[in-house]
């Protein structure tokens, strides 16, 4: 079984894994019924806690999450969703504003099948909204009774102090969790990210601990790379011709060498290293088929030695992603020249990369 750990301070326990519904619904598994089954394969795991977003297949996600926790499960599972992401072909109908988040919250629950969200996350920054508008918005929902807690989603370490900051001069409901990538091949976040949720007791459930399949064991110096959804979407992420995609294969290729010579699969080596933090509250693994879970569900017993986890130091070293693009959100200070070169800036629109 999977063990559970505190949410930051909430007084909630959750699973050390989260079940991140990503990849159900057309943009991974269409089958509604096998993503059903594994959740609830999940579920009898051990694992109580699932994350989705409105954005994921439109919404399709969220449907077969609220399917698979009809008829009696819904009070066993920490849910989370995220909103932010652009829904369907309405430009309005995205970003952190509280005309939106209002429709986005109402069209979540009815899509979960739920009165109540327990985590609702901003999924992205938005630069182009206040941020004390957005936690006004949750403040409201959360007295409301339709969503329990608030979370951010790949926020930088100041956006993160701001939002405690507005919390306690102008009385909103708190942000208690983030939600960033990190992964042995992407590990920026432990510069400030981790530390500061550790000085401001967030809870911390970081996406894509096998680095976007990159540390599943498919992926191997001198073969071709694999068929996969991900890297049709994002040919760029995984073209091993890039200098920094092969700087990740020579990572991983002494990686899968470390994890043989421990005894221990590839998957469960990336996934122990990310639960070993501190900081870490809960993983969140994303299968797409049973398979996938099965591989995953074990990584939650697996302690990584001292040795072991200085030799992963050594490949890759603390504080380094390997390719910047995994940070998964880049500013627009830095994405858009016009912020630097004066004049007016670019209108910003603020996508999902995941």
């Amino acid at each position: 079984m999977v063990d559970q750990r505190p949410f930051g301070h909430t007084g909630v326990r959750i699973s050390s894994l989260t079940l991140g519904a990503m990849n159900f619904g057309q943009r991974g598994n269409p089958d509604h019924e096998d993503g059903i089954r594994i959740i609830h394969r999940a579920l009898d795991g051990g694992i109580n806690a699932i994350d989705t977003a409105d954005v994921y297949s439109h919404g399709e996600s969220e449907e077969i999450v609220g399917k698979a926790l009809a008829g009696g499960r819904r009070d066993e599972v920490f849910l989370a969703t995220k909103f932010h992401g652009q829904v369907g072909d309405n430009p309005q109908h995205r970003g952190n504003s509280r005309r939106w988040i209002v429709r986005a919250v109402e069209n979540s629950l009815r899509r979960l099948g739920t009165d109540w969200i327990d985590l609702y996350q901003a999924h992205r920054p938005d630069p182009d909204t206040d941020f004390d508008e957005t936690l006004g918005a949750l403040t409201d929902l959360v007295r409301q009774g339709k969503i329990r807690y608030i979370g951010t989603s790949t926020f930088e370490p100041s956006a993160i102090v701001e939002g405690q900051w507005l919390a306690q001069r102008r009385g909103r409901e708190r942000v208690v969790s983030e939600q960033p990538p990190y992964s042995i091949l992407a590990r920026e976040i432990e510069r400030e990210v981790l530390p500061v949720a550790q000085r401001y007791g967030l809870a911390v459930i970081p996406w894509s601990p096998l680095a976007g399949g990159w540390l599943s064991g498919r992926y191997h110096s001198g073969l071709d790379a694999p068929i996969s959804r991900r890297a049709d979407r994002l040919p760029a992420r995984f073209d091993p011709t890039q200098p920094a995609n092969a700087a990740k294969l020579a990572a991983v290729d002494k990686l899968a060498a470390l994890a043989d010579e421990a005894g221990l699969s590839l998957i469960h080596l990336a996934i122990a290293f990310v639960l070993e933090h501190p900081a870490v509250t809960s993983a969140i693994i994303g299968p797409r088929t049973l398979a996938h879970l099965e591989s995953q569900l074990g990584a939650a017993k697996v302690t990584l030695s001292r040795d072991l986890l200085d030799r992963i130091d050594a490949i890759v070293p603390p504080g380094t992603t390997l390719n910047p693009a995994d940070a998964g959100y880049q500013p627009p200070s830095l994405a858009d020249p016009a912020r630097r070169r004066g004049g007016a800036p670019t209108p910003h629109l603020a996508g999902v990369a995941r």
